[in-house]
């Protein structure tokens, strides 16, 4: 018997897919979105699988359409996915340099995402946007945890940027789940000036209004932001493949208008998507079609830059 996520996608010539924004070279007409997969998954501190999510989520595109009941757009008549490919061997020596290599061509394009992979692929990626001077970056995640820990893996992202030289004043953490930290991670995130919006905060205000505020304080002084979308943020029903995600976690809904916020906010350079390991999805992929939701929805968001 087939699982609901091996049912074939439908081919329509009146309803064109997704993956049909993916493409090898730029259009003149069309804004550019560069995406690059970055699986990092050795480091990690939950047993996981080596499998493929960038791979999954171009596949997932397939599940949808080009277009924005929301905006009354084609996502297709202005703007390309160029697919940049994946890093090889990001978990490897020189992974940096490989990333930052990938990630060149789309440095003044409108955005660059990020497949990862677990969340050391954060570090990877957002050190490459910085190119060695961390005064012109700044840094919001979307995280149930501070990522604060000492070592190299995928908890310890934001720490390994702050000893490079990110300052934690532009820093904002949204989303920081009960029972997922510690006091001594919250406390070294205090004493690195890091701004903290816990999941409470965000019940008594609207998530847009909330990413607004925290891309203002990451690009303050004119710094390019980086935006971390680590799925463990959302309630744990809705991201089965996340292995630390939690119950009482953000919506699928609410994860979807943070990244069309984001892909709209002109100082934005780059978003990731993280911690999503196709191998614990469930049968009907709901963590993988969320994600590819995700792009799009930034995709949808980048329309809406004035320039």
């Amino acid at each position: 018997m087939r699982s609901m996520g091996d049912v074939a996608a439908s081919h329509d010539p009146l309803w064109p897919n997704a993956s049909s924004l993916l493409q090898r070279e730029r259009r003149g007409d069309r804004r550019t979105v560069g995406l690059l997969g970055v699986s990092t998954y050795a480091t990690s501190l939950s047993a996981r699988s080596a499998r493929s999510t960038p791979e999954a989520i171009r596949a997932a595109l397939a599940r949808y359409s080009t277009w924005s009941y929301e905006d009354d757009a084609d996502l297709a008549e202005s703007v390309v996915m160029l697919d940049l490919g994946d890093v090889e061997e990001p978990d490897a020596p020189g992974a940096l340099e490989r990333v930052s290599a990938a990630m060149a061509p789309t440095r003044d394009d409108e955005l660059t995402i990020v497949l990862g992979g677990d969340n050391a692929a954060t570090y990877l990626a957002l050190s490459a946007l910085a190119g060695g001077d961390w005064r012109g970056v700044g840094l919001v995640t979307l995280d149930a945890h501070h990522d604060l820990r000492e070592g190299v893996s995928n908890g310890s992202p934001v720490r390994q940027a702050l000893a490079a030289g990110l300052d934690g004043a532009h820093v904002v953490q949204v989303g920081l789940a009960d029972f997922a930290n510690s006091p001594a991670y919250s406390q070294r995130a205090r004493e690195s000036g890091v701004h903290v919006v816990s999941r409470a905060a965000l019940r008594r205000e609207s998530v847009e209004s909330v990413i607004g505020h925290a891309i203002d304080v990451a690009a303050e002084g004119g710094r390019r932001v980086y935006v971390d979308l680590d799925f463990d943020v959302c309630d744990r029903s809705v991201v089965p493949a996340c292995p630390a995600g939690v119950p009482g976690g953000l919506s699928a809904d609410e994860l979807r208008r943070v990244a069309r916020a984001a892909g709209a906010d002109e100082r934005v350079a780059v978003v990731d998507l993280t911690e999503i390991d196709v191998a614990r999805d469930s049968a009907d992929e709901r963590t993988v079609r969320l994600a590819a939701l995700v792009v799009l929805e930034a995709l949808a968001g980048v329309t809406r830059r004035r320039t």
